[in-house]
């Protein structure tokens, strides 16, 4: 640590016996390491070497200063030397020297010192040791340990620096993934990374600060106190040491900020990518949703239904159209902040502007297309409630009162009364009309329009008519009247309005034909009423059934459509993924069965038809036998309704479900739409039964009654297979077994030739209550379990009890003293069942469906 006059630094060699000892090696990297220390303007000046040699051998002296003559790797001033103390090597090191002083090989001057004193002529006592005589404050230990301590700075710097390095070359060569999952992974990755190399350098920090202090701590005790200049090196490396790991963070900060940039604009980007096909594939869906709104009604109230269904679509649509529109413009973020990936942004966020707008172009022009509908048949229907009123006008004028003068002249007034309202209700022109409604004039609706006009141009004559009539009635009347027109009381008033038909136009003939001559009155009437199948009173009645059952099919269709859109389609929506559990994904077959095949056949085929059917009451029966094969896809939805029921239970309180619900804006969850088909097919018979109740010897009667027989039929084939599935214990396949033909409870006595005797008695008295499957194969006795609970858990199961082949099967029709008991045996009698059924009509049902089984089988066998 001390320096010479010329600020040449001062290596002391102290006494020590062992020096010849030490390993060459380790003695060359002391002097290099020595040497290093000093500031290269330092070490440029040259080392002064001080060789304390007091307690030594001239021997020892000689070799010593050979050694560090030949080792010493740096520029020397001056080499003292202090000499042995003892009398004689005192002597001989002067005569040794002297004739040795070339052997020695030193290039600067060796000079022997006898003692301490002559040192401090040549060193400063403040910069020699205690141990030389002089002040320097020097401690070996402490000097080993804050070298150490520089060193292992010095090295932690230079490893951070590498470190610091080599993760820059990784994150400057690492490719951008092509997922959010990966880049975000990647992201968190390499942020981990860099927040524990910023952990390292703030710890390397923290240690040269410590060494900093430790080296300044003098000063900072005793502001008096002055570093000596290996002290102030000291500072000055560890300073700059510091102010290179500060730079190299700095670096280091400054290129991870852009790599964190351009990580997070990859991930913003991937997000954006994925949010992107999410999106457009929920816009597809949409607009394909949107393109299938082509009809433009049948009716008022279809079109009004329409653009019921057309603005709660919209509204649906909104989230996803706004969802577009807000990614769009987050694309549009990107483009003006310079995103690395602008050229792929711009046709997304394009794409997504195009389509957004051609979505909403779209929906306002299906709007104005059914509003321009809605306005032809508010026309419509205004021109056939007006003919309507007319028809009711001419029904419910008392024929008794218009025999008078002034009858028919108050009938009259009332007629040119009404007559005047038509300027407003009826169609003027029919080419105005196919003019302006052009557009949106399809052929149906266009034959609509005709067989309305048609209808307004019927009744304008009946009134020309009975005008005429009336009038001659009031002028004069030569002659006695026959009335021959129903009372007032007698007809109903139409509650709905709908096009003419031919059937229509004949009782409307026949309430022109109201007042006529008596001598005519025969051949007139019967002309009349050959004209009309349907009475005028069923014909309002049973076409008000028709209306009910349109109205109720239309809510029906909207409500199935409602739950398949709401519910089914939001389950492959990839916007609600994240609400749904991996347990209920891929359920959505389970859940709702064949709703979406329901649905279809009552919105494409049978509402159709229906509508079609309107004005004729007379082919509403054939209507249903048309579409009966249809019907069954019931049978089918009633079968997986358990399974539904099931999976409903298990995840009623699912997030996804609530969600739906509340963008529906549902009273009532999922589970009681999931029930209207099961409550639909029942609705059926009851309007078949009200028609039918009106339409007895009419025309199409027959057809009601056998629509209707059928529709009970599937009731009860629904009916039996609900029963069927709730079959526990059975090993076999059921479906083996053939048709199932008939189900339900009975009474049933064994008697087996092989049973105990004791049991065979038993078996008289004590009847088992079972319910029997009769299949077209086998007949299955099963236990009726009643079950508690709600919905489908509180219906009852039948556990398998055993089974009868019906090739061994014969029955006993008549059991002596009971009229509901039958008998079913097996194996010649090997087994008797005795059947107890509840009603003797139930027996025999039953024995009559067994006799078709066991007939069929006889036929098949010859």
């Amino acid at each position: 640590g001390g320096r010479g006059g010329d600020g040449c630094p001062v290596i002391t060699f102290p006494d020590y016996p062992a020096f010849s000892e030490i390993p060459e090696k380790e003695f060359q990297n002391v002097l290099t390491y020595l040497t290093s220390i000093p500031s290269l303007r330092d070490a440029g000046i040259g080392f002064i070497l001080v060789i304390d040699r007091r307690q030594d051998k001239w021997t020892s002296v000689k070799a010593s200063i050979l050694r560090i003559a030949a080792s010493f790797p740096g520029n020397l001033q001056l080499v003292l030397v202090l000499r042995p103390t003892g009398f004689f090597h005192r002597a001989l090191s002067d005569i040794a020297f002297k004739f040795n002083r070339d052997e020695l090989k030193m290039k600067v001057p060796i000079i022997m010192l006898g003692s301490v004193s002559e040192l401090q002529g040549y060193i400063d006592k403040t910069q020699l040791t205690e141990d030389l005589g002089g002040t320097l404050d020097y401690c070996h230990n402490r000097w080993l340990s804050r070298r150490t301590a520089i060193e292992g700075f010095a090295q932690k710097v230079k490893e951070t620096a590498q470190i610091l390095q080599s993760f820059g070359t990784e994150l400057a060569e690492t490719e951008l993934p092509n997922d959010v999952q990966s880049t975000s992974s990647l992201l968190a990755t390499h942020t981990e990374k860099k927040d524990k190399m910023k952990e390292d350098i703030k710890l390397a920090v923290e240690q040269g600060d410590d060494i900093l202090g430790s080296i300044t701590k003098p000063v900072t005790e005793n502001p008096e106190y002055k570093l000596n200049q290996d002290q102030l090196d000291n500072q000055t490396t560890v300073e700059r040491l510091l102010a290179q790991l500060h730079e190299t963070e700095s670096a280091f900060d400054e290129f991870w900020i852009k790599h964190q940039q351009k990580l997070e604009q990859c991930l913003r980007l991937r997000n954006f990518e994925q949010n992107f096909r999410e999106v457009k594939a929920a816009l597809d869906i949409v607009s394909e949703r949107l393109s299938a709104f082509t009809d433009v009604g049948n009716s008022y109230s279809h079109v009004e239904h329409i653009l019921k269904d057309l603005a709660n679509f919209e509204e649906k649509s909104h989230e996803t159209i706004a969802k577009a529109r807000m990614l769009a413009s987050e694309g549009d973020e990107f483009i003006q902040s310079n995103h690395y990936a602008v050229d792929s942004i711009i046709p997304k966020c394009s794409e997504l502007h195009h389509l957004c707008d051609v979505f909403t172009t779209a929906a306002e022009g299906r709007r104005n297309l059914l509003n321009k509908s809605l306005e032809l048949h508010g026309l419509l229907e205004k021109s056939m409630k007006w003919c309507d009123e007319g028809i009711y006008l001419l029904a419910s004028q008392p024929v008794d009162k218009c025999q008078s003068q002034d009858g028919a002249e108050s009938a009259l007034q009332e007629i040119e009364k009404f007559l005047d309202t038509g300027a407003s209700n009826k169609i003027k022109e029919l080419n105005k009309i196919y003019r302006e409604y052009a557009h949106i004039l399809n052929e149906d609706l266009k034959e609509h329009v005709q067989k309305v006009f048609q209808k307004q141009e019927s009744m304008e004559e009946m009134f020309q008519k009975r005008q005429v009539s009336l009038k001659k009635l009031a002028a004069k009347q030569t002659r006695p009247v026959q009335p021959v027109a129903p009372r007032p009381e007698a007809f109903v008033k139409s509650p709905c309005t709908s096009p003419a038909s031919p059937d229509l136009m004949g009782c409307h003939s026949q309430v022109g034909m109201v007042f006529l001559p008596a001598s005519s009155k025969e051949t007139n009437l019967t002309a009349a009423t050959e004209t009309s199948s349907f009475p005028l009173v069923s014909f309002f009645v049973c076409r008000h059934v028709i209306n009910e059952l349109i109205e109720t099919e239309r809510a029906y269709v909207e409500e199935l459509l409602c739950v398949l859109e709401g519910y089914a389609a939001e389950m492959d929506n990839p916007l609600m993924a994240h609400l749904i559990s991996p347990e209920l994904q891929n359920k959505k077959d389970i859940l709702f069965g064949n709703m979406e095949e329901i649905y279809h056949f009552h919105n494409r085929i049978f509402l159709r038809e229906l509508e079609n059917y309107v004005e004729y009451p007379e082919l509403v029966g054939r209507c249903f036998l048309d579409q009966m094969e249809d019907f069954q896809i019931y049978e089918k939805y009633c079968q997986n309704k358990p399974r539904s029921e099931s999976l409903w239970r298990q995840f009623s309180d699912s997030v996804f479900f609530q969600e739906c619900q509340r963008k529906l804006d549902h009273k009532l969850s999922l589970d009681s739409y999931l029930l209207k088909p099961v409550q639909r097919i029942t609705k059926y018979q009851l309007l078949l039964k009200e028609m039918l109740k009106y339409s007895k010897n009419c025309e199409g009667a027959e057809d009601l009654q056998e629509a209707l027989t059928s529709i009970l039929g599937i009731l009860k084939a629904v009916n039996d297979s609900m029963h069927q599935i709730a079959i526990t214990g059975y090993d076999g396949n059921l479906n083996e077994l053939g048709k199932l033909l008939m189900q339900g409870s009975f009474n049933v006595w064994t008697d087996h030739k092989k049973g105990h005797s004791k049991v065979k008695d038993l078996a008289r008295f004590k009847p088992m209550q079972r319910h029997l499957f009769l299949h077209e194969k086998a007949v299955l006795f099963c236990k009726k379990r009643e079950e508690n609970g709600e919905g489908y858990e509180k219906a009852p199961s039948y556990s398998y009890k055993h089974s009868l082949n019906m090739a061994a099967v014969g029955i006993t029709e008549n059991v002596k003293g009971d009229a509901k008991k039958f008998e079913i045996w097996y194996n010649a009698r090997e087994e008797v069942y005795i059947i107890q059924a509840p009603t003797p009509e139930v027996k025999a049902t039953w024995v009559n469906e067994i006799r078709k089984v066991l007939t069929s089988q006889l036929q098949a066998c010859r």
